[in-house]
């Protein structure tokens, strides 16, 4: 019973960090196109757009405190299989939604000072934080 609650509590962290990293977008010009883009094998969680760039972007939340203590900083855990997974998600988008402008992948890692209902206390956006190597 306790995984579903910390399971639930997870996503309801992530959701709200989403928001966040959607709003510190849109404040720096970018419009948000889509959230949560799935395709077999992969998810996004933002996909966004200002002039030149559609950019790609994996959104890590953590809860000031204990959860940065017990799982470490958000970014860290953006590992070599997720970039995989990140990868092919966003080819399947381009594919399915081709573009001009030049595709970026992001991260951004949001630390909120006391759990899902609260502000960020810090915001991280690591612009092209890793490239298709193949």
């Amino acid at each position: 019973m306790t995984d579903k609650k910390n399971t639930g509590s997870r996503r309801s962290l992530g959701r709200a960090g989403e928001s966040i990293a959607c709003d510190y977008l849109e404040k720096k010009g970018f419009t948000v196109v889509r959230r949560n883009y799935t395709v077999r094998g992969g998810e996004i969680d933002i996909i966004a757009e200002n002039e030149t760039h559609i950019v790609f972007v994996e959104v890590k939340t953590r809860s000031a405190g204990y959860s940065i203590k017990k799982y470490g900083r958000g970014a860290a855990a953006v590992n070599d299989s997720k970039k995989e997974h990140l990868i092919f998600a966003a080819k399947s988008y381009l594919r399915a939604f081709p573009s001009k402008k030049k595709p970026r992948l992001d991260v951004i890692e949001i630390t909120l000072e006391h759990g899902e209902g609260a502000v960020a206390a810090s915001i991280s956006h690591f612009p092209n934080a890793f490239t298709d190597r193949r």
